[in-house]
C-alpha cells in the first residue's frame, strides 16, 4: 500500500488533486463494501488519495458513498476521482 499515512482531521489540510486515472467506476464496489464493514462491525478501511504533495493515506470508517465522493467522519469528503486505492 502507498501513501504517506496521516490523520483524518488533517485532511482538511491538503489539497486534493483527481488522479492521472479517474477509477471511481472500478472502486465503487470496493467502497461499498468498505461503508458496509464499517456500518455493521465498526471496521476500518484504508484510502490512498491523490494531493497535490503526493498520494495519502488515511484509515478511517467509510459512513456514505456517493456518485462523486466518500464521505468519512466529521462531513469530510474525499472525492472518488482522487482515490488510488483502498484497502481493508
Amino acid at each position: 500500500m502507498t501513501g504517506t499515512l496521516i490523520e483524518k482531521e488533517d485532511i482538511v489540510n491538503h489539497k486534493i488533486l483527481a488522479a492521472e486515472v479517474n477509477r471511481s467506476e472500478e472502486l465503487r464496489g470496493k467502497l461499498a463494501d468498505a461503508q458496509r464493514l464499517g456500518n455493521e462491525f465498526k471496521s476500518k478501511a484504508a484510502i490512498v488519495f491523490n494531493t497535490i504533495d503526493g498520494p495519502l493515506r488515511v484509515e478511517t470508517t467509510v459512513w456514505s458513498v456517493t456518485d462523486k465522493y466518500v464521505q468519512i467522519k466529521s462531513g469530510v469528503l474525499i472525492p472518488l476521482a482522487a482515490i488510488l486505492e483502498v484497502c481493508f
